[in-house]
């Protein structure tokens, strides 16, 4: 099994950013987690800011790995070329959110990712990477 997560802009700043909403915990540590945990599994791990950079590593991976798991972050609200992108691969990608986006802002209600989406784990904090995996493997 071999399974790509994909981090949207500001998600480098786990740990740092709003600590209140995103905890306390860099990603990277998280990530050595969950490589730990799902051993048996392939993991790989890309963030980027930027759109462009995002659709390119979907496009990328989208015909060669299991599962994508993808937390577009502020993108998930705002980019037609990501939800395109996550239609156009034959892998299935989870999306995923820290936070519960229904219990934030109005604009954070709306999703382009979901259409085109296996699934949608929201709410669990970084448990919802966790969840995502699980999905790849049930």
């Amino acid at each position: 099994m071999k399974l790509m997560i994909i981090n949207g802009p500001n998600l480098n700043l786990l740990g740092k950013r709003e600590p209140e909403v995103y905890g306390s915990t860099t990603f990277e540590d998280y990530f050595k987690q969950l490589q730990e945990k799902f051993s048996d599994v392939e993991l790989a791990y890309y963030q980027s800011n930027i759109e462009g950079e995002l659709i390119g590593k979907i496009q990328e991976v989208g015909f060669d790995y299991d599962g994508i798991i993808l937390n577009a972050a502020s993108y998930t609200h705002t980019s037609v070329g990501i939800g395109d992108a996550v239609k156009a691969v034959e892998t299935p990608v989870v999306e995923v959110h820290i936070s519960n986006t229904h219990q934030r802002e109005e604009y954070r209600h709306v999703s382009y990712i979901s259409p085109g989406a296996k699934g949608v784990i929201l709410g669990f904090g970084l448990q919802s990477y966790d969840l995502a995996i699980q999905s790849f493997l049930g």
